[in-house]
């Protein structure tokens, strides 16, 4: 996966909003205004990006994945994870942890939030 893949897939996802808040090096992606990926855009050797997880699953992958899931840099470690593609995870799996972090995102909402959103 790459950055460009990422990107076009965040912004697939119904409801998804691409911004800048904290400067031009930081793209992030919301769903109602709530954020579930952050990504550096001045990585070019590497991607990693951050995801929403919820907290015993972040326990797990972490220890699965020593060498491709970290607690989240610059962020809540209990419920934000560090991915780096193309390490030990498949493009498959890193979609599935996006979506989940879209899905936890979405479950958080208030009801009425929700169902306006589709």
């Amino acid at each position: 996966m790459n950055i460009e893949e990422l990107r076009e897939y965040c912004i697939s996802k119904p409801a998804v909003t691409e911004e800048l808040p904290f400067g031009p090096d930081t793209l992030v992606f919301k769903v109602a205004a709530k954020v579930f990926l952050l990504v550096g855009l001045g990585q070019s050797d590497s991607l990693s990006f951050n995801v929403k997880c919820d907290p015993e699953y972040a326990i797990t992958l972490r220890q699965e994945y020593v060498h491709t899931v970290f607690p989240g840099y610059h962020m809540n470690k209990k419920h934000w994870n560090t991915l780096h593609a193309n390490r030990e995870l498949t493009d498959q799996k890193l979609i599935e942890l996006i979506d989940h972090s879209y899905n936890l995102v979405i479950a958080s909402l208030p009801k009425k939030i929700r169902e306006n959103l589709f």
